[in-house]
Order: structure tokens, then C-alpha cells, then sequence
């Protein structure tokens, strides 16, 4: 159990049988009656949005989520098959509850995936991969660093804004969290 008002961004609750995370929250103290939390949760199976007011203090079930390292194996139709790498164990999870994450998802990659009561729900990506740059407008002499920046795609299909001088081919390192561009790998 967990207390309203220890509510921080990303922790999970069960409510009504399924897992909920905080987005947002407000502890709100009015001059008149007793505190309350005002939450934003998003359902973790479903992607769902809710407000939801809960009493300063009130306790709610915590969800207790397993984490997991798996290996990205290969695609099956729509599905996206992980590993355990120790028991050989395959776990399928759909292009949905993958969501934008799946964009940087490449075969042979290690990420976290999140299970709760054996049931796996989401993939969490380290947060920078290294991807080749597969398309982009090629690189004119005297681009520089600090000019401007231009669209390009790499070898998972994701689309980033890197800097002018980065051709076709390079490898280059992207923060999952903010599709930015962090610098080049050799």
C-alpha cells in the first residue's frame, strides 16, 4: 500500500484491477476542508488518460512491477519476440504495447521489459542507442557544428534531427527519451 501523498511522476498504483501510473500531481491544500491529491494517471496496459482526486493520506495498492533483461530476438507477423538469454525463454509483446518505443527497437538489442503478475506490459529502451544513419541530404563542405540541423532516418526507420555535416552511413548515438542527437560512435 502506498499513501496519496507520497505520489511522485512514475509510480504505479492498482486500481480496479489494472496498473496506472502517475503522470502528473498536485497536493492541493484549500483554505476550506481537508487536502486532497489531484493525479493524472495513464493506464499502463491500455495507454488510457484519467483524472482521478484521491484524500490526503489515503492509502491505494501499489503495483509491484518485475523488470526484466531480455534480448530482441525477431518479429513475428505483428509481434515483437524477447529472450531471457540464461533460460531461453521467449516473451511476445505487441506493436501496441510497445508503442513509439518500437522505433528504436532493433534486433539483438537488450531492454528492460515490465511484467506485472506474469504478464509483460512495456519495454524500457536504455536511454541512448546507437543507430546507423541509413537517409539523409548529403554533407556540403564548410557545414559546421554549430550551424544548422536537418532530418535524417536511420536503419530502424526513426527519423532524427542531427547536425549538417552527418552523412549516410555514420553511426550515430540518440537519446530515446527526446529523439535527440547526441554525438557521433565509431
Amino acid at each position: 500500500m502506498i499513501s496519496s501523498n507520497d505520489f511522485r511522476t512514475g509510480t504505479t498504483i492498482e486500481i480496479d484491477g489494472s496498473v496506472w501510473r502517475v503522470v502528473e500531481f498536485l497536493h492541493v491544500k484549500p483554505g476550506k476542508g481537508s487536502a486532497f491529491v489531484r493525479t493524472k494517471l495513464k493506464a499502463v496496459q491500455t495507454g488510457n488518460v484519467v483524472e482521478k482526486t484521491f484524500r490526503a493520506g489515503e492509502m491505494i495498492p501499489q503495483a509491484l512491477l518485475e523488470k526484466t533483461t531480455l534480448q530482441h530476438t525477431y518479429m513475428d507477423g505483428e509481434d515483437f519476440v524477447f529472450m531471457d538469454m540464461s533460460s531461453y525463454e521467449e516473451t511476445r509483446l505487441t506493436a501496441k504495447q510497445i508503442g513509439d518505443q518500437r522505433k528504436y527497437l532493433k534486433e539483438g538489442m537488450e531492454v528492460n521489459v515490465v511484467s506485472w503478475n506474469e504478464a509483460p506490459l512495456e519495454v524500457e529502451l536504455p536511454n541512448s542507442v546507437v543507430l546507423e544513419v541509413t537517409q539523409t541530404d548529403p554533407g556540403v563542405k564548410g557545414d559546421t557544428a554549430t550551424g544548422g540541423t536537418k532530418p535524417a532516418i536511420v536503419e530502424t526507420g526513426a527519423q532524427v534531427m542531427v547536425p549538417l555535416f552527418i552523412s549516410i552511413g555514420e553511426k550515430i548515438k540518440i537519446d530515446t527519451r527526446n529523439d535527440s542527437y547526441l554525438g557521433r560512435e565509431n
